[in-house]
């Protein structure tokens, strides 16, 4: 089976999948709160991987017990009703006690700045973005509004992909992180994003009272930051000088590849919902 249609395979399945983990409400969506937990650690494992060949970072255990820490952290913090600002200062204390690790224990320092700053960026992409997707949970009809936000980012992925396929050859090399996007590409994606929202709010009228306007501008701001978090992934691979993650999702590569443009993009819809809505 090759690339194509792997990736075929993964998005019929995958998606619909995906949204019946996100309808799930059970315990503030206890299954994909589990799911992230999941993603979170298993990103955190490839990022080392990554980043392990030619940098130096905390041993692999304890970034995936800081990663898995924030979102296990944020969703008891759901379950017993406090304040989600708890969560950026768990991540603040996590900081802080690698940076006491590295002071009591490190025999040398030559290498201690990039130790530090590799690990943190490690917990912080895959673990602390993760977070914001547990904070939808807490919306009014969370699982509609988590579903529009999914609908957003694997549309713009999935549109991006198809028009660049098919009308931007000529346009590619735009960015140099990744040549084989194309300009064509990013704003296809961008236009089919917004059009999959609208869609969802003739759907679910009672449910999007806000304007087609607020939701085009949700929208752009959101596939924007999947594009963004899609390309940032490959500067990370490129500096790292690998082409997959993984291998663990067919058609996509590891998880990683998958869930880069989610974890950019969801603390950027997240903030929008809460101005524009």
């Amino acid at each position: 089976m090759n690339k194509v249609a792997k990736r075929l395979l993964t998005f019929f399945i995958g998606i619909p999948l995906v949204l019946i983990i996100v309808f799930c409400d059970y315990l503030n969506h206890l299954p994909l709160q589990i799911v992230l937990g999941v993603f979170a650690v298993l990103g955190a494992n490839e990022f080392h991987n990554m980043a392990s060949k030619n940098h130096r970072l905390f041993c692999k255990e304890i970034i995936l017990i800081a990663t898995a820490l924030l979102p296990l952290g944020c969703y008891i913090f759901i379950l017993l009703n406090l304040s989600l600002d708890i969560t950026p200062w768990l991540y603040i204390s996590i900081a802080i006690l690698l940076m006491g690790i590295e002071c009591f224990t490190a025999k040398t320092f030559e290498k201690s700045l990039e130790k530090i700053a590799y690990s943190l960026l490690a917990i912080f992409y895959c673990g602390f973005l993760i977070t914001f997707i547990s904070r939808m949970t807490l919306l009014q009809n969370s699982k509609y509004i988590i579903s529009l936000f999914l609908i957003y980012v694997f549309m713009c992925d999935s549109c991006a992909w198809f028009f660049g396929i098919l009308f931007g050859k000529s346009t590619r090399g735009f960015v140099a992180a990744s040549p084989n996007k194309s300009l064509v590409g990013f704003i296809g994606g961008i236009i089919g994003s917004v059009a999959f929202g609208i869609l969802f709010k003739i759907l679910y009228p009672e449910v999007f009272t806000i304007s087609y306007l607020n939701l085009s501008i949700l929208g752009c701001i959101t596939s924007i930051s999947a594009i963004i978090g899609d390309l940032i992934e490959s500067v990370f691979k490129r500096s790292c000088d690998i082409k997959d993650s993984g291998k663990l999702i067919p058609g996509r590569g590891g998880v990683l590849d998958s869930i880069d443009s989610v974890i950019i993009a969801a603390p950027i819809f997240y903030i929008g919902y809460n101005f524009l809505f």
